[in-house]
């Protein structure tokens, strides 16, 4: 059963990425707009990226999607440290190109974005901050990008970033479309939608 949903997935992804290439009018845009940012190449332990800048920079979609997940709370306790509260309050959507978009560590959720709304490219979805295990730290957003798994399954470890978005980035900010879908897919392939905790 996994195995036919995983498949069905890059079915659809793969079949979307190639419209793409015939011209589709799938946009993307630098998440971060108004702010000057820097990020690295480079994350601590697994894929991801933090974008730093000035707190409270506008964090945006970086495509058209549906909201898939929202934090208003800060719940992280340093002492307690748990992967599922390090991000502090985030936003996640799925992009109508069936990848997911994750960014946390916000300041502040833009009031309206809630799961299921449909949200546009370059649609206000937050402010960069410092929350959860980031507080007290230069205030960024920890962005992450990875496939759809269900809300209940708690898949934090997934959410938080399967493969290095910087290629992305580099492209989005200079304005030229960059489609994530074909190695997000393959990624999934190889771990399944739902790969064991990390020991990190």
């Amino acid at each position: 059963m996994k195995r036919k949903l995983v498949l069905a997935w890059l079915t659809l992804i793969f079949g979307l990425t190639s419209s793409h290439t015939a011209g589709a009018a799938v946009k993307y845009a630098f998440p971060i707009v108004g702010c000057t940012v820097t990020y690295a190449h480079s994350h601590h332990d697994y894929p991801a990226t933090d974008i730093l800048g000035q707190k409270g920079c506008k964090y945006v979609a970086v495509t058209n999607g549906v909201v898939d997940e929202v934090n208003r709370v800060d719940h992280y306790n340093y002492k307690t440290n748990l992967g599922a509260d390090r991000g502090g309050l985030y936003v996640s959507i799925i992009g109508d190109d069936g990848v997911r978009y994750y960014a946390s560590h916000l300041m502040q959720v833009t009031a309206g974005i809630e799961p299921g709304v449909r949200v546009k490219v370059g649609q206000p979805l937050g402010k960069l901050g410092d929350s959860g295990d980031a507080k007290g730290t230069s205030p960024h957003v920890h962005f992450g990008i990875s496939w759809p798994t269900p809300v209940d399954a708690g898949a934090w470890w997934v959410r938080r970033g399967e493969i290095y978005p910087w290629p992305y980035l580099d492209k989005w900010k200079a304005g030229i479309n960059a489609y994530p879908a074909k190695a997000v897919a393959a990624k999934l392939e190889m771990l399944g939608q739902i790969p064991p905790i990390p020991k990190k």
